[in-house]
């Protein structure tokens, strides 16, 4: 029987919104438990299904799924608890970059695949890239299955052109980019189905050629040779 999210493990998250204190959570840490532990074995069994079309590092379920409790030493909001089930894969070896993500939470499911916090280094060539072959970026990007399964490209972009490029440069939009990562967003309805963890490996294996497109440009120069030694 393929792994499934329990109601209750949404239902969790509903319930601890709308008591977001230690005393609550306290009083129902054993829903806390197995909730969590439903989204350890949904993690565990969408790793084994991803490691069939890619190699991933991540080891196991429980250490893809991040932690309920929230850091609130800097925070505004000093709420004790993440509302949300949430999980991340790396990507294995040099040559294959980027992660996948999932997020559960009432209202408010969804993936994400692709680079959230490039390093210098990474960004500059990655626009590089863009300058020089923003052709084959935006055929990329245009590619009929991404567009219809993610639409535009998401993530959080510069207000004006990065510096040392012109603001009416033919790929601005892309230059502008931040963040680079494909979306895709459920409903509770389909998180809670039977093929749920059917759904979001195809939907994840769909990222590859983003992923794979990517990775090629962060691991060689612009003459094309490899950077990674491997």
């Amino acid at each position: 029987m393929a792994a499934i999210i329990k109601k209750d493990s949404l239902d969790f998250l509903t319930d601890l919104s709308k008591n977001n204190n230690r005393e609550w959570f306290n009083n129902h840490k054993g829903r806390y438990i197995e909730a969590r532990d439903n989204i350890i074995d949904f993690a565990d069994a969408l790793l084994g299904e991803m490691n069939k079309h890619d190699h991933l590092e991540t080891l196991s379920g429980k250490k893809s799924v991040y932690r309920i409790y929230k850091d609130v030493r800097f925070a505004k909001d000093k709420t004790p608890y993440n509302t949300h089930w949430s999980a991340s894969f790396k990507r294995a070896t040099k040559k294959k970059r980027g992660g996948y993500y999932f997020r559960i939470e009432p209202g408010n499911s969804g993936l994400v695949a692709g680079f959230w916090g490039p390093d210098a280094d990474d960004m500059k060539r990655i626009r590089q890239d863009i300058d020089a072959n923003y052709a084959d970026w935006k055929h990329l990007l245009g590619e009929i299955t991404l567009v219809e399964t993610f639409g535009p490209m998401y993530g959080e972009r510069l207000g004006s052109a990065p510096r040392g490029y012109a603001k009416d440069h033919p790929a601005i939009d892309l230059l502008r980019y931040k963040q680079f990562m494909l979306r895709c967003l459920f409903t509770d309805e389909k998180v809670l189905s039977p093929d749920f963890l059917a759904t979001i490996n195809e939907v994840f294996k769909k990222t590859r050629p983003f992923l794979d497109f990517m990775s090629e440009v962060l691991t060689t120069d612009m003459n094309g040779v490899d950077l990674t030694g491997q």
